[in-house]
């Protein structure tokens, strides 16, 4: 006679059989590539979700890099993503990452609500605890009290979800929404969770985002640089700073093996990011404007794309700059590579970041970066050592970089690029930051001590 099947394992066979149901979200995808499970500290089988609000995304390609690396460390990954099932992706991997990603909301809202209808029937105590928690959060949020229910119905769907494929722990991006639903689905029962912050964001909004709260319940918290760090100890209880651990973005081997060592002979920049005000375009342009007076014919490209296309584009025809500079629009990650490449020096002029990811991707192509005294960027690029710091918002000493670069022998740019490509290696190497962050999901209790930054 057969053993009775126990409520349980009943929920999760019928979570897996919905999972099955959804068709193309991924799942049959993603149990395709899943490797078989590694153990936790305890030896308990580890099998981690990512969750992000959008998965795959043009701008996000750092995330992308993150799975591949922990999935190398022997840890199998499964991937969640609110939306983004129809983003625009541009890059291959972008779109193998895609057919992977399980979708929360690609089925609509009804199957999100049936499974909070479940969870009301079978884990009633574990719903108003965290439906108490979503009104909480509520509270000077940015956004009103039914995101957060919806957050809270989210959380319903995706912890059937962990409980059909086995999910021993939840990391997830950015301490918006996608953290918010971690928190939910583990205050009903779920996994602990963990998430990365990365800002600049993140930091204005920290009151607002309840990061006190996110980072209290959380296994660990990883912070990108230790500036971002510092932010998050503003925003949390002195007594959790220890579970808050520096993990960098990391670039692929893949992406520098084979860089250049020479500079093309041209007199060109680039800046590769979102068209948006953090990132400072339109001072850039001003700047550049003056270069040309003083230095003569050299090119600017601005890769990228964004909200503030259309203002940056009426500025370049208002100077006079229609031939000089360019737009390209959003490129893929080889599209990108070559840019950089093709280009005398990355130029940067943010005014408020993080630590941005194409700055490594610079330095690693040995390539000297024009940047500003923003964040963590001082934390990577040296002044007069592997490119030039400026203070933001100053376009005469913007200027005034981008001429020296140009003034500058071929030695000492390549002596530039040879100590940037150094540098960033050492620092952030995908693989042994992955390994950070694979020996944070297999502990059981993360040790409790603020570690030194190295410089």
């Amino acid at each position: 006679m057969g053993r009775a099947e126990t409520p349980h394992a009943a929920e999760g066979r019928a979570s897996m059989d919905r999972l099955s149901s959804l068709g193309d979200s991924g799942g049959e995808a993603a149990a395709r590539h899943t490797p078989a499970p590694v153990s936790s500290s305890s030896g308990t089988p580890l099998r981690v979700a990512y969750l992000v609000n959008q998965y795959p995304k043009v701008s996000h390609s750092f995330i992308r890099r993150e799975i591949l690396a922990v999935e190398r460390q022997g840890i199998p990954v499964e991937r969640f993503a609110i939306r983004g099932w129809d983003g625009e992706v541009v890059d291959e991997e972008d779109i193998t990452e895609r057919m992977r990603t399980r979708y929360v909301l690609k089925g609509g809202v009804a199957p999100v609500l049936a499974a909070l209808a479940r969870s009301a029937v079978r884990r009633p105590r574990a719903l108003f605890s965290a439906a108490r928690e979503a009104v909480r959060l509520s509270r000077g949020s940015e956004r009103p009290l039914p995101y957060h229910l919806m957050y809270l119905a989210e959380a319903c769907w995706l912890i059937e979800a962990f409980d059909a494929l086995g999910i021993s722990h939840v990391h997830a991006h950015f301490g918006t929404n996608s953290a918010e639903v971690a928190m939910l689905a583990h205050v009903l029962g779920g996994p602990p969770y963990s998430f990365t912050v990365h800002g600049p964001d993140e930091f204005d909004n920290g009151t607002r985002l309840h990061l006190d709260s996110k980072i209290g319940r959380a296994k660990f918290v990883a912070a990108v640089n230790s500036y971002c760090r510092a932010q998050l100890f503003r925003r949390s209880r002195t007594e959790d700073w220890g579970k808050i651990k520096l993990v960098h973005c990391g670039l692929e081997e893949d992406f520098y093996r084979t860089a250049e060592a020479g500079l093309p002979a041209g007199r060109r920049f680039v800046c590769v990011g979102r068209l948006c005000e953090q990132k400072g375009q339109l001072i850039l342009l001003e700047a550049f404007s003056r270069l040309l007076r003083s230095a003569g014919d050299c090119h600017l490209v601005l890769a990228g794309d964004g909200e503030m296309r259309a203002e940056i584009e009426e500025r370049i025809s208002a100077l006079g700059l229609a031939g000089s500079a360019t737009i390209t629009g959003w490129i893929s990650s080889d599209d990108v590579r070559r840019e950089i490449l093709a280009a005398r020096a990355l130029v940067l002029p943010s005014f408020q970041e993080s630590l941005p990811v194409v700055i490594m991707e610079a330095m690693a192509l040995r390539r000297p970066v024009i940047t500003t005294y923003v964040a963590g960027i001082p934390e990577l690029v040296r002044d007069g050592d592997t490119g030039w710091l400026v203070p933001a918002g100053s376009v005469g000493s913007l200027a005034d970089a981008m001429a020296a670069c140009l003034a500058a022998s071929p030695e000492t740019l390549g002596e530039m690029g040879d100590a940037a490509r150094e540098r960033v290696i050492g620092r952030h190497a995908v693989d042994a930051e992955a390994a950070k962050l694979a020996e944070l999901f297999r502990q059981d209790a993360i040790r409790d001590e603020i570690e030194e930054w190295q410089s």
